[in-house]
């Protein structure tokens, strides 16, 4: 005790080897250094993705899915795309966590060519074709794509009929957008490739509306059955008129050739008494004679002369001598 003040002393037999301190922790740093960069010097790409390599910012490579190296600490970085995936942008509506649907009516309310309210939703499915492209040459690709489908949308249904819009146009409508859009894409090139474009839902914003446009869809369908019915009954018929027509040609062609053979006999059977005549003309014209005597006259009685001219000795009747009565 010093002037009331106790001091204390301490003394140490080993001071601390701040050198030998030091090197743990070099060797420490070092090694997480090591660590580090061998940790991030490998990375994975997935069945339906690319990476693109950058170094120092600038693109210098495009990997395939597997595993792949690239140098550490920032030096390279690898972007991974999703390249084989459909991706969906819903147009007037929006699908919910429970399967269920919220309407956008800003997106879904447009104005057709016939002066119309409409409410249209569209279900639009894309993929990423050219992933540096998508990377680098904008902010959001995916949503320029869906301000240009909005906007090329509402150019058709502007310049379409109220009818073609609820009902039957709705194809036509669809391949017009998907033309349009795909046309400014290859101009514009933001890396995506537009797959399909459907309209999901149209009808128009009255309750009164719906039904008269139910009702023209109601006759529309009516008269597709009407027409149905009418080419059955004709699948149905025709077969049976084309028989009885090929019967009708069938008869016809034999009663042709009937006629033709009877005329072939005819002619032979003239052929052969002409030639009979030739030889005998005098007994073929009393033969013909009395055929056509007798065809003629069926019931004459015939008189034989057996005098002269002048004579008026017959003998009669005939029918008794050759036996008739």
């Amino acid at each position: 005790m010093i002037n009331g003040t106790y001091r204390f002393s301490f003394t140490s037999k080993n001071p601390p080897n701040f050198k030998k301190i030091r090197n743990i922790v070099l060797w420490s740093l070092l090694g997480i250094f090591v660590l580090v960069g061998v940790l991030t010097s490998f990375y994975t790409v997935d069945d339906k993705q690319q990476a693109v390599v950058t170094t120092f910012g600038k693109v210098t490579d495009i990997t395939e899915p597997g595993l792949h190296f690239k140098v550490p600490f920032g030096i390279q970085q690898a972007h991974k795309v999703d390249i084989n995936v459909y991706q969906k942008i819903e147009l007037g509506y929006v699908t919910n966590a429970d399967g269920s649907t919220t309407t956008v009516d800003d997106e879904s309310s447009m104005i057709t060519g016939d002066y119309n309210i409409v409410n249209v939703d569209f279900f639009v499915e894309y993929k990423i074709s050219d992933p540096v492209q998508y990377l680098f040459s904008s902010n959001d690709p995916a949503l320029i794509l869906k301000n240009l489908i909005q906007s090329q949308v509402r150019n058709v249904v502007g310049s379409s009929t109220v009818d073609a819009v609820l009902t039957d146009g709705k194809e036509n409508i669809q391949l017009q957008v998907k033309e349009l859009v795909s046309d400014i894409l290859t101009e514009y090139d933001v890396g995506l490739t537009l797959i399909d474009v459907r309209i999901q839902d149209a009808e128009p914003p009255t309750i009164a509306v719906v039904e008269a446009f139910k009702a023209v869809e109601t006759a529309k369908q009516n008269a597709e059955a009407v027409l149905n019915d009418a080419k059955a009954y004709q699948n149905a018929k025709l077969p049976e008129a084309e028989a009885q027509a090929d019967k009708l040609l069938q008869n016809a062609e034999y009663l042709k050739q009937k006629r033709i053979n009877e005329a072939t006999e005819a002619v032979a059977m003239f052929n052969a008494m002409y030639e009979e005549y030739k030889q005998n003309p005098g007994i073929t014209r009393s033969r013909m004679y009395y055929e056509t005597i007798s065809q003629i006259l069926p019931d004459v009685k015939v008189f034989i002369n057996t005098g002269d001219s002048n004579s008026m000795n017959m003998l009669l009747p005939l029918e008794s001598i050759v036996g008739g009565n």
